[in-house]
């Protein structure tokens, strides 16, 4: 999540990793506007691991970027 109330900014990142029914997994990426449906995007890979790694690469991108993580 990251929030800027003097830049009006009020946003989420989500991620998760599930498995497929083809053996894989898909990393689960869900954005937008805090209050909003906002987007998803599905990128499938040929194993957990694969996606985990995609997974600590995009998480820190988006601490860089400001966001916070959250439980």
């Amino acid at each position: 999540m990251r929030v800027y109330p003097p830049r009006n900014t009020w946003r989420y990142y989500d991620l998760s990793i599930q498995p497929d029914l083809f053996g894989g997994a898909a990393l689960i990426r869900r954005w937008g506007r805090i209050g909003t449906p906002g987007k998803v995007r599905l990128d499938l890979f040929p194993d957990a691991g694969a996606a985990a790694n995609q997974l600590a690469r995009l998480l820190r991108q988006k601490l860089k970027r400001g966001y916070i993580v959250r439980s």
